[in-house]
């Protein structure tokens, strides 16, 4: 019967492909969406929600795509959605005006600094027009070449230039401006998640039942979902079959949750559960650990355990 659709095998060879791509691929998309979006865990929605969308669109493709592009072009797309969705401000159209300036400043040889572009806060992107955004985390957060960047955002390479150019302006003068962050002051958390964290660290699992809500919902992002008391049990079980972990209250883009040590005396955070609090009970987890990219561009501020007295 005819049809529009490659041959299975050649599908099953690009899905194939697909697959192992993104497995090297999702750190950068990460990157990028968070970046793009101004969050790391609303990044990460984006990047499921590109991942879903690459995938389902595959085998409607006459031939398989050029992934690394496309992948990105679909991420980009999609953190516009994002941007639209909520309302966030688009003051710049997709293609833009080259020819009010020969751009001087873009040659890849002098970019913005990769040391500053890397270590600024996720949230100060936003603050840039969304091409600009785009331009100036492909090239120099992702490293990409001007041509890549062209052919992801399907725009003229002097148009990435005349965004590059705009972009990195700007993002030196927001550097000038921003001064030390003032993420010093330990957070403020509710009694509930100060709780939580210390029944997780007694392992009091029964106490910690204690507190879920009993239509309680559970996400272990890229992993599983679970509804119900009950049914999250087994999140408890995983955790206790391990040593390696100590948790601590803490914040993450003005969002309660708990920060993941590898002990107490550590302080390299390796993971963060987001919780919801509905009243003094848990109505919501949101656990991050396999996804681990995730904490690379997260600043994370830990509060105190509570004192017992």
């Amino acid at each position: 019967m005819a049809g529009t659709s490659p041959p299975l095998p050649q599908l099953q060879q690009a899905r194939h492909d697909f697959l192992t791509l993104v497995a090297k691929l999702r750190p950068d998309l990460h990157r990028y969406c968070a970046r793009m979006v101004g969050s790391v865990i609303d990044g990460e929605d984006v990047v499921q929600d590109t991942l879903a969308r690459g995938y389902y669109e595959l085998s409607a493709l006459k031939e398989p795509p050029a992934l690394r592009a496309w992948l990105f072009r679909i991420a980009h797309n999609r953190a516009l959605d994002y941007l639209r969705r909520y309302d966030r401000r688009m003051s710049e159209p997709l293609d833009l005006d080259t020819d009010e300036f020969i751009d001087r400043e873009s040659d890849p040889d002098t970019l913005l600094p990769r040391e500053q572009a890397v270590t600024l806060a996720v949230a100060r992107f936003s603050e840039l027009a969304p091409t600009q955004r785009s331009c100036v985390i492909l090239k120099d957060v992702l490293d990409y070449s001007l041509e890549e960047i062209s052919d992801a955002l399907e725009i003229s390479v002097p148009a990435v230039k005349a965004a590059l150019h705009r972009g990195r302006a700007r993002l030196q003068a927001i550097s000038a401006q921003a001064g030390v962050d003032a993420d010093v002051m330990p957070p403020d958390v509710s009694p509930a998640v100060r709780r939580y964290a210390a029944l997780f660290n007694a392992r009091d699992w029964d106490g910690i039942r204690s507190m879920l809500i009993d239509d309680v919902r559970l996400e272990v992002v890229d992993a599983t979902r679970r509804r119900g008391r009950k049914e999250a049990g087994v999140y408890f079980h995983n955790y206790d079959g391990r040593t390696n972990w100590y948790m601590v209250p803490a914040r993450l883009e003005g969002r309660e949750g708990i920060a993941v040590l590898t002990s107490a005396q550590s302080v390299q955070v390796t993971n963060f559960v987001e919780l919801t609090v509905h009243r003094d009970r848990i109505a919501c987890i949101r656990d991050f650990h396999h996804v681990p990219y995730f904490t690379a561009d997260a600043v994370i501020q830990r509060a105190a355990l509570a004192t017992h007295g």
